[in-house]
């Protein structure tokens, strides 16, 4: 896969803005539109560095302790490693959020059953439990969306307008998953158990990627779709931030 990902690094345009090596597919029968998948620079970076992480979590299995559970541990960190690349080639708010939720089953298992110390159950139920629970709002943004505009396609609801009043409680609700998945500060409970409970290669990909996503789905779905909400709540976004250097630095 990183070789396959760096092929696609060559072909890429980078004087092109637009997304490039799109392709539509069909997701289910019943269904009456595509849904897209697609590159641009700032996915294809993220491509390329899952593509690069995971191997090297891969070979850090070598001397497991329990042999017997090699093959669990490859399938999760394939399984995983296969999620995050459709999540950053979607096009489609609703794959995109499937996939976003899709990222906690192999890493509950990567934290709760290959983690090295007492509270791994514990700190895997965090991880689960806190990033669920904050992705609700997110789907039921996802679901006003699609019953407002009719389309899911992130391409198209980029032609779209909402009332001012409607797009920031959309942008709200994006921000309550975004902000607990990078995390901000206070949405950051569950991170510091799931760190330390995961085993190494666990913590390479939290920190890595995992942390990312919520960068992401700002960058790609929050500016994108709401660019006046996001200009609206930039002093928050700025004040959390400020808040956190200073809450780490304290501690």
């Amino acid at each position: 896969m990183f070789n396959a990902s760096i092929l696609l690094l060559f072909a890429f345009d980078p004087s092109i803005s637009n997304f490039q090596f799109m392709e539509a597919t069909r997701w289910l029968p019943f269904a009456n539109t595509d849904i897209l998948f697609a590159v641009d620079g700032l996915s294809i970076i993220l491509i390329i560095l899952t593509t690069f992480l995971i191997p090297i979590c891969v070979l850090l299995c070598w001397k497991m302790p329990n042999q017997t559970l090699l093959k669990d541990y490859n399938i999760a960190f394939l399984l995983l490693e296969s999620i995050l690349i459709g999540i950053f080639c979607s096009l489609d708010l609703l794959v995109f959020y499937l996939l976003f939720e899709a990222v906690l089953i192999p890493m509950f298992f990567i934290v709760g059953i290959f983690g090295s110390r007492e509270r791994k159950v514990r700190a895997s139920y965090l991880l689960f439990l806190y990033t669920l629970v904050s992705s609700i709002l997110l789907f039921i943004a996802i679901l006003y969306i699609y019953f407002k505009t009719g389309t899911t396609n992130y391409i198209l609801l980029k032609t779209f307008q909402l009332d001012p009043s409607v797009e920031r409680l959309c942008w709200l609700a994006f921000f309550s998953s975004f902000a607990v998945k990078m995390p901000l500060v206070p949405f950051h409970i569950w991170l510091p158990e799931a760190h330390c409970e995961a085993p190494t290669a666990g913590s390479v990909i939290l920190a890595g990627i995992l942390l990312k996503l919520g960068g992401y789905g700002f960058l790609r779905f929050s500016l994108g779709l709401f660019p006046d909400s996001s200009n609206f709540f930039t002093p928050l976004i700025f004040a959390l931030s400020s808040f956190g250097v200073v809450y780490a630095s304290l501690f």
